[in-house]
Formats: structure tokens, sequence, C-alpha cells
């Protein structure tokens, strides 16, 4: 190995040492390395260029999540804080509100409008794309139609009750309690691709989808719902959002929110901010209490991260099994995107770097007090 390279390998190797991770080792979370300009692109441009030289087949492993897992209990983040590309996520966390209203639809386009067909093959019978739960379920289908059951039984949902979903996918949840619970839906989305199925999915149901941003909504509704979209709010827009729902919640209602949590702040991983949710935020626990203190009353605050783990090895599993009726529409590069994105997640979540959190907000405090669900 010619100096300069081994050079950078030592430095790597020296960063990596207590995981346990051995480059070119045996075990099956183990990088193999196929291009020795690997290890200075990775030093020199931290998340992003490990995730970049992994997509350009540079290296490879056979466990992404057991290589993450490891990086990750071991406290290590291979980073460089001179990085241009990390200045520029810092600089843009800190500074720049890029989820304003003006360009609130750009991770539709940028993301939820890859392929309906994408989405459909790699989820679950009802195309919900968020963390299932995994309590009483022996597979994805099964985890899906427990988590929006428990959402809607922390809901108190009753007959006639006039919901909104902010982020409402493909419509899976408004669907789910219409047909057991008998509520009216409203449901809104900034995917043109999400509303296009959504429409067919809720057909005959008295659902309304609409593409349309939280900020514009009118009116009052019993209760709310957000699953799996307040990660594309942003840090700035928390207050706003917060206040929005307390105008369109009635006095009596209750909102759910259910989103992605993480122990520490700071912006998201630049390699997932430049190909899988751009300008998206990860919230702490203290970011979404300041966001609705003296809005709301705390009534419940749920943690079923692991279970997210579950969700992301079962999509990788349904996107593997079925890339071949993808693969005409998604070239190889994509794929090496997707897989690092969805393995990446699965070991985040099982080294308990990230958290999945259902909230019940409430205006005033249920009277007698709220009578939590699991």
């Amino acid at each position: 190995m010619p100096s300069q390279y081994k050079k950078y390998r030592e430095e790597l190797e020296k960063i990596i040492e207590k995981s346990g991770i051995v480059i070119n080792g045996g075990e099956s979370w183990d990088p193999q390395i196929k291009n020795l300009g690997t290890y200075k692109r990775i030093l020199s441009q931290g998340p992003l260029g490990l995730g970049e030289s992994y997509v350009d087949g540079w290296w490879d492993v056979k466990r992404l999540d057991e290589f993450f897992y490891g990086l990750l209990t071991a406290n290590l983040e291979i980073n460089s804080e001179s990085s241009f590309f990390n200045f520029l996520n810092l600089l843009k966390y800190k500074v720049t509100n890029p989820q304003s209203l003006r360009k609130a639809f750009n991770i539709g386009k940028k993301h939820y409008n890859l392929g309906n067909d994408l989405f459909y093959y790699m989820l679950d019978n009802r195309m919900i794309y968020s963390c299932g739960y995994w309590k009483d379920a022996n597979n994805l289908n099964e985890a899906q139609e427990l988590k929006l059951e428990l959402s809607c039984k922390k809901l108190n949902l009753e007959e006639g009750m006039k919901v909104l979903d902010i982020g409402c996918g493909f419509g899976g949840f408004l669907k789910y309690a219409a047909e057991n619970y008998r509520i009216n839906g409203i449901g809104i989305t900034v995917s043109e691709e999400q509303k296009k199925l959504a429409d067919k999915l809720c057909k005959g149901l008295p659902i309304e989808i609409r593409l349309q941003d939280y900020r514009t909504i009118n009116g009052k509704f019993d209760r709310i719902v957000s699953i799996g979209m307040f990660e594309h709010v942003g840090l700035k827009n928390y207050r706003t959002y917060m206040k929005k729902i307390h105008e369109l919640l009635e006095d009596e209602g209750l909102f759910l929110l259910q989103t992605i949590g993480k122990n520490k702040p700071g912006p998201i991983n630049a390699w997932i901010n430049r190909y899988i949710f751009p300008d998206a935020h990860i919230p702490t626990i203290n970011e979404i209490s300041k966001s609705f203190e003296g809005l709301f009353v705390m009534e419940d605050w749920h943690n079923f991260g692991t279970d997210y783990d579950k969700t992301l090895i079962a999509w990788n599993e349904n996107f593997q099994d079925n890339w071949g009726k993808l693969e005409k529409n998604y070239d190889e590069r994509f794929k090496r995107v997707w897989e690092y994105y969805l393995l990446s997640s699965a070991g985040a979540f099982r080294a308990r770097e990230f958290q999945l959190w259902q909230i019940v907000l409430s205006k005033g405090g249920v009277p007698e007090g709220y009578k939590s669900i699991r």
C-alpha cells in the first residue's frame, strides 16, 4: 500500500478501534475497502464522504445496520470539524429557515414524489411510511395495523368526529379511522404523488385529501394527528406549528404527534440531508417541549424507538425482495442509496441514537386525567 494511503488508513483505524470494527475484517459488520481513496474521503468529508463512497462502490459491508450499530454504540462519529460540507450543513441549521412556506413543497418533490411504485413494494399493505408498533406483532402488516389502532385509541376517537391529519401520506391513518371509528377526515400532504394515490385508496369514504401546507389550513377539528411529518417542520417553525395546531383544535380536543427524536441538538447527518430528506430536522425533547409551552398540556409521551429498527429492516427486506420489479425505473446507484438510508437508520435506532415518540397534547388538560394506552 502506498504511504499516503497507509497514513489515512491508520488514522481511520485509530478512530474506530474501540468499536470492534476491523477494516477488511472477517465479520459481517467489517467494511471491505475496494478503493484506497476511501480513507481520505471519509476523514476529510465525514458522514457525507462515508455515504457517498459507499454509494460509489468504494467500500462494501455485508451488514450495514450492524456496521452503524457498532460505530454508534462506541460513541464514535466519523466527522471532520473542518469539512466544508459539514460546515454548510451546520450553517443552514443555525441561520436559515429552509422549511419556510415558500419552500414547503420541496420535500414532496425531492423525496415523496420519487415514485408510488417504490413505496408500494417497500411498505406494508396499508402503505404506512412511518414506524410500526411491534409489541404484539409478528410482521410488518400487523405492526402497522397495531400502530394505527394504538393511535386511534390514544385520540379517543368517536363516531362523527372531524379529524385532521397533517402529513397524511397515502391516507392510511384516515382510511383506518374512517373504516373502524366512522370519523370524517381531512388529510394534507405536500406530495402530488401521495395525493393521487391517497385519493384512490380513500375513495368512497368521508375523507378529503388536500395538497396543502399546514400553515394555510383553516377550520376547527375535534382531533388532530401528525405521524412522521414533524421532521420536516424545521426548528425555526416549531412555535408557528404548535400555535397553528392550537388554533385549529377544539377546546376539548386532542392532538397526537408522532416524530423521530434525538438525544442532543444539532443538524441532521449531511448525507441524509443531501440525498434523502433535504432540510429535515430531528428534534430533541427540549426543542419539542419549548414549542408547545404555554399552549398545551402534555398528557402522554411514549417512546418506542426500538420498533423503528424492526420497521426499517422489514422495509429493506421488501425493497430487496422486490428489486426485480423496481429496477426498470431505478438504477443500481439508487439501490445503494436507498439501502444505505434504510440500514444506516436501522443501526442508529438500534444504538438508541434516535428515538420514536408519540406525544398526546390537550389544550387545558383532560378532566380527571388522561388514561395512557400502550
